[in-house]
């Protein structure tokens, strides 16, 4: 059985910068179905500003944020309405905790040391960064 797993933003970004990243291999492995994604229109949204923003958009052409989108939106699990949850130390962030609860995903993938990662766990959804679940997903 496949693992449910939500990517936060920063990996999404992460993927698009460097192409060798570990976020990049999950990125991959996720198109190759090795992976199920949860995503939601709030994401999608934030994403969509993020990358448009000065200090992200130099990295990338605006054509491969908008394919990105659009594979989320074909191929991941899109999630219309969110609950509200008080999860994270940055509010900001709550909407993946919301993600991980609707979505029952197996692993929530954060580059966000500080914040997210800190966690490490939210209910039975494990918070771990790009290179730890490529290990587990080597086992």
């Amino acid at each position: 059985m496949r693992p449910v797993v939500v990517f936060d933003t920063n990996v999404l970004i992460s993927a698009l910068i460097t192409r060798t990243a570990p976020s990049a291999q999950l990125y991959e492995a996720w198109k190759a179905r090795r992976l199920t994604l949860v995503t939601s229109e709030t994401q999608l949204e934030e994403f969509a500003q993020v990358s448009r923003s000065p200090q992200v958009r130099r990295f990338f052409k605006p054509a491969e944020a908008g394919r990105l989108v659009n594979e989320l939106r074909s191929l991941a699990r899109v999630l219309k309405k969110l609950p509200s949850v008080t999860v994270s130390p940055d509010p900001a962030d709550d909407f993946l905790f919301a993600m991980t609860k609707v979505g029952r995903a197996d692993y929530l993938v954060t580059g966000d040391k500080a914040g997210v990662l800190a966690l490490r766990k939210y209910g039975k959804t494990r918070i771990v960064t790009a290179r730890q679940l490529i290990e587990l997903l080597k086992r």
